[in-house]
């Protein structure tokens, strides 16, 4: 009888130090909400390589696109709040998803891990469009109105469409697409006219020649591309756009987990190959202080205050 509860209790030993295993003790999925190829995906792959060894567990990228990075987004929420699902999100997915019906809270249903980037957003044309400015992008689009294709793959995509309408009283055509790296392709192959997107996925071929960099959507110009003008100096001043990525994960992470992955992407993100990159991405690395949780907390609540009342007041729906 001894001997059995002898057992018994070391069978018990054994299942409770399993489940006291230190975090990570598997894979880690990171959710790309948008398709392979694009600028959410690039910086995905770069930091889940990098930050492998400093978890000790591998960091297996899953694309799920669709309706502007919210189905993605919405596996996340739903996911198990054990620290083993998280995405990398930006304005699309966390703040301009109030545009789609979405059957998550963006502001209650997932725990802030900190802020990536702060990413300039270029809007790009087509090589062969006549115009290689703003301003005489503005002239070409009012001398044929409705003509210009523009893509729709995300929030900021649409937003930024339709506050080129209403700052420069022209007419675009949407048309949409799932995510950049697939609208990228029409765009060197001429089949659409202009793209926002972050500059990540737009430099290499900006630097090809095989597109054309219209103007920087920022306030100031960045340093990782000085020689693209900003809106402002071109002629349209607000025609703005933000673009950042940052780690979110589902509420209720545990705090082990949330620290973990923290530490992890700022060593990354401290590594001046890391930076390098980012910079020949035109990926600004963020501040030390947006890098935790509390920061990215901070920032999105900052950005949501900048923009939902402009989404609501303009009533942009997802198409």
């Amino acid at each position: 009888m001894k001997t059995l509860f002898a057992a018994a209790a070391l069978a018990l030993a054994a299942i409770a130090g399993a489940g006291a295993q230190p975090y990570p003790s598997r894979p880690i999925t990171l959710v790309v909400p948008f398709p392979p190829g694009g600028s959410t995906d690039t910086a995905a792959r770069i930091l889940a390589e990098k930050m492998r060894p400093i978890l000790g567990q591998a960091i297996v990228i899953e694309n799920v696109g669709g309706a502007g990075g919210s189905i993605g987004v919405g596996r996340v929420a739903r996911a198990p709040a054990d620290g083993y699902t998280i995405d990398i999100g930006q304005w699309d997915t966390h703040v301009g998803a109030i545009i789609y019906k979405l059957t998550y809270d963006l502001e209650k249903d997932f725990d802030p891990i900190g802020l990536i980037s702060v990413n300039p957003q270029l809007l790009l044309a087509r090589k062969n469009l006549p115009a290689n400015d703003l301003k005489a992008l503005v002239a070409w689009m009012k001398a044929n109105p409705g003509e210009a294709k523009f893509v729709n793959q995300n929030a900021s995509a649409q937003v930024s469409g339709l506050l080129l309408q209403q700052l420069t009283d022209t007419k675009v055509t949407f048309i949409p697409y799932r995510g950049a790296g697939p609208a990228m392709t029409d765009l060197i192959s001429g089949q659409v006219d202009l793209l926002v997107v972050q500059a990540a996925v737009a430099l290499p071929q900006v630097r090809a020649g095989t597109i054309k960099a219209i103007a920087n959507l920022s306030e100031s110009r960045s340093a990782s591309m000085p020689d693209i003008p900003t809106s402002g100096e071109s002629g349209v001043p607000g025609f703005l756009m933000s673009g950042w990525f940052g780690f979110w994960g589902p509420k209720g992470m545990p705090a082990e987990a949330i620290a973990k992955i923290n530490g992890a992407m700022k060593d990354v993100l401290a590594d001046p190959a890391v930076k390098a990159k980012f910079a020949e991405l035109g990926l600004d690395v963020a501040s030390a202080q947006q890098q935790t949780p509390a920061g990215l907390a901070a920032f999105q609540k900052a950005e949501i205050e900048k923009w939902w009342p402009i989404i609501k007041a303009a009533n942009i729906k997802g198409e």
